[in-house]
C-alpha cells in the first residue's frame, strides 16, 4: 500500500512528537510531554491522541489514506509491533503492544520500530547519509544508540536488537556500572550522563546537566575538558572498529553529545581515525544533520522500505 502522507510519530521518555511526513517532508508537528509514569496505557492514549491531532491539522477534510510510523524508546519487534524490553525512563512500556494498541484506536495500519533505528533510516533517506549506500548511524545522549542501513534496508537482526552501539566493552569504562547492569560498557563512559559522572569522580562540582558542563569546559574548567575528551576518545575507538567490522560507506553520528562542538569532535576524530585498518581508512566521519526530525522522516520510511532485514 502506497499512502498519500504518514503520520509519523518519535516516542521518546519525556516527549512525543508527531507529524504528517509526506516526501520525507515534516509537516503539522506537535509536541506533548509522555506521561511515561502514569503507565503504558496512558502512554498510548497520548500518542493515539496526538496522532489524531496531526491528522486532523494536516488533513482536515480526512480526504486522504494515512498510514502511521512509529520510531519508539525500547527495543521494538518489527514483526509483531510489540515492545520487548525498555528502560526504567518507561515503566511497564516493556511488553506493550504498540502496533496493536495503536491500530485499534486510530484504525489505520500502524508500523514500529526502535526510535533509533528511525533516525538511522530518517538519515539515510535525505540526512548526512542520503547519497550512502550503506550507514552507521550513532545516537549519543542519555544513552549511546545506533543503526546500521544498506542498500535503503534497515537492518534490525533476529532479535531486533542490532546497533546496541553501547553496550560492547570499553577498556575506558573498565569496572564502571552501564545502565543496562552490566559492567564496563561504552555507555558508561561516552554517553552524557557518563560524561557528568566522570567529571564528578574527578573532583569536580557546581554543574547538574551536560550543557552546564560544556559551559565550564569553554570557561577553562580542566577536569570539565577531560570529561568530554574520554568521552570522544572512547566512541571514537568504538566507532573505528565497528568500522572495521562492518566498513560502510559513512558513519553518522547524532544525539546531544554531538551539540558539544570542538569539546568533543576532535577527541572522537582522532579515535576513529586511529582504529581504522588500511582497507577503510579515510573513512567518511559526519553530524547527523536531520536532528529531531530524522525519526520522523525514517518512522515515515517504514511504509517505503518493502523489508526490514532480520539478520545482518
Amino acid at each position: 500500500m502506497r499512502p498519500d502522507g504518514v503520520l509519523a510519530v518519535d516516542v521518546g521518555g519525556t516527549t512525543i512528537r508527531a507529524a504528517a511526513v509526506r516526501d520525507d517532508v515534516v509537516d503539522c508537528l506537535h509536541e506533548v510531554p509522555t506521561p511515561a509514569a502514569e503507565g503504558p496505557r496512558a502512554v498510548l492514549d497520548r500518542i493515539g491522541e496526538t496522532v489524531a491531532a496531526v491528522r486532523r491539522a494536516a488533513d482536515p477534510g480526512a480526504a486522504n489514506r494515512w498510514t502511521v510510523g512509529v520510531g519508539s524508546a525500547g527495543v521494538v519487534d518489527t514483526r509483531t509491533g510489540e515492545v520487548l524490553s525498555a528502560t526504567e525512563s518507561m515503566p511497564g512500556w516493556a511488553g506493550a503492544r504498540l502496533v496493536a494498541e495503536l491500530t485499534r484506536r486510530l484504525d489505520l495500519p500502524v508500523r514500529a520500530v526502535n526510535d533509533v533505528h528511525a533516525h538511522a533510516l530518517g538519515e539515510a533517506r535525505s540526512g548526512a547519509a542520503r547519497h550512502a549506500r550503506s550507514s552507521l548511524l550513532v545516537a549519543a545522549g542519555t544513552g549511546i544508540g545506533g543503526g546500521i542501513v544498506a542498500d535503503g534496508r534497515l537492518m534490525a537482526a533476529r532479535h531486533a536488537a542490532a546497533g546496541h552501539i553501547g553496550h560492547v566493552p570499553a577498556e575506558a569504562a573498565r569496572g564502571l556500572a552501564c545502565p543496562c547492569g552490566g559492567v564496563g560498557h561504552l555507555e558508561a563512559i561516552a554517553s552524557g550522563p557518563a560524561v557528568l559522572a566522570a567529571f564528578r569522580r574527578a573532583g569536580g562540582d557546581g554543574v547538574s546537566t551536560t550543557r552546564e558542563l560544556a559551559e565550564a569546559a569553554r570557561d577553562g574548567d580542566p577536569e570539565a575538558r577531560a570529561a568530554f575528551d574520554r568521552s570522544g576518545r572512547a566512541l571514537g575507538s568504538a566507532l573505528g572498529g565497528l568500522a572495521n567490522v562492518l566498513s560502510p560507506e559513512v558513519v553518522v553520528v547524532g544525539g546531544g553529545l554531538a551539540n558539544a562542538g570542538d569539546l568533543w569532535w576532535p577527541s572522537l576524530r582522532r579515535a576513529f581515525d586511529d582504529e581504522l585498518i588500511p582497507a577503510v581508512r579515510g573513512l567518511t566521519l559526519r553530524p547527523a544533520e536531520l536532528g529531531d526530525d530524522a525519526a520522523l522522516v525514517g518512522a515515515a520510511a517504514l511504509w517505503q522500505t518493502e523489508d526490514l532485514q532480520e539478520v545482518l
